[in-house]
């Protein structure tokens, strides 16, 4: 189920867990992963990507920490009802575009110059 929403690239310079972590992050932002939707659990989700069990484990410890997904225990992994929906979509763009910037090579002085530049226009 997971992997309809998520897919690695082997090929990325972007590392699988945040991969993971930023395709979770997105489908949770926009609603294609409802707030309480249960994930896979740690090992389930690694065998159905094919990576290893701590790359899933890493991928879910970050999506916690940033309160977009809740531990309920032995119960499992939900997509979580109070995470800050504009701070979830932010974070989620802010990892888009620093894969764009990844791939363009780009460095982060540069990167965050680009986005000043881009909200003193919004002005």
């Amino acid at each position: 189920m997971t992997s309809e929403f998520v897919h690695i690239d082997a090929a990325s310079k972007v590392p699988p867990y945040e991969q993971i972590r930023s395709a979770i992050a997105q489908a949770a932002a926009n609603g294609e992963l409802p707030v309480g939707f249960k994930l896979p659990t740690v090992r389930a989700l690694a065998e159905e990507l094919s990576v290893a069990v701590n790359t899933a484990a890493r991928a879910y410890r970050e999506l916690e920490q940033a309160g977009i997904v809740e531990t309920r225990g032995r119960s499992g992994t939900f997509v979580a009802a109070g995470g800050d929906r504009q701070r979830t979509e932010a974070l989620a763009a802010a990892r888009a575009y620093a894969d764009v910037i990844s791939r363009l090579g780009l460095d982060a002085d540069e990167a965050l110059r680009i986005v000043s530049a881009a909200l003193r226009g919004r002005d």
